[in-house]
């Protein structure tokens, strides 16, 4: 993995670059996008559930990453709906609804999220970073690119103080191990928000599979590892 020092130049250059290449309303081009999700990087194929398992705030997580083949047409473009839920310590603690969808040319947008925090009643206490494109200003942005290189950034996502995630390729070819098993030429990431300056991540993806390890590496404390994929 980077360094703290090779992570804050490459993100200081690539928050000017993504917020410069960010999408606007006028950019969003129906006809653009398409009815499937291959990107090898971030494949998703309906009926597809992913596994993961580590800590957050010192309690035991689990997430449980469902591909479903639920539809929904936003700002003109039909998105797949990936519901996920987290439980902690064994109780319901989020559940979250993300839509995204591929353009021809291969890269992943994420389109919105419908995000439920619940007490330990299971009882709505927070939907703070809900967003959907198209409505209050908010505009998608790129999961993933269709040919990752060392160095490129997007802005995932943007409603303003709401939903400002940004990306930064860092390494390829990187090996990673997760109880799932090992890779030899995962992609790694850096993710950050403007509204959390002091939270860095990293995450780990592989082909074929999409995300197999997400951790802070600053000012967090969440780390979760891809244990099972089970495929339709």
């Amino acid at each position: 993995m980077s360094s703290r020092a090779v992570l804050a130049g490459l993100i200081a250059i690539a928050l000017l670059a993504a917020c410069s290449a960010s999408p606007s309303a006028s950019t969003i081009d129906p006809s653009n996008f398409v009815s499937r999700v291959d990107n090898p990087w971030l494949p998703m194929v309906p009926g597809t559930t992913f596994r993961y398992e580590g800590t957050r705030d010192g309690k035991a997580a689990v997430d449980i990453v469902e591909v479903t083949a639920e539809t929904k047409v936003i700002d003109g473009v039909t998105c797949v709906l990936i519901r996920d839920t987290l439980t902690l310590d064994g109780v319901l603690a989020e559940k979250t609804d993300d839509w995204y969808v591929q353009d021809k040319d291969g890269n992943v947008w994420y389109f919105g999220e419908q995000t439920a925090t619940l007490d330990t009643a299971g009882n709505v206490t927070d939907t703070a970073g809900s967003w959907q494109a198209g409505v209050n200003g908010a505009l998608p942005g790129i999961f993933m690119p269709a040919k990752p290189e060392i160095g490129q950034s997007f802005r995932q996502e943007y409603l303003a103080g709401e939903a400002e995630d940004h990306f930064v390729i860092l390494l390829l070819d990187q090996r990673v191990e997760v109880p799932y098993r090992s890779f030899d030429k995962a992609l790694i990431t850096a993710e950050w928000t403007p509204l959390e300056p002091d939270v860095l991540s990293e995450k780990a993806y592989a082909k074929g599979i999409g995300q197999i390890d997400e951790k802070d590496v600053a000012g967090g404390n969440e780390e979760l590892h891809l244990v099972s994929v089970a495929n339709p």
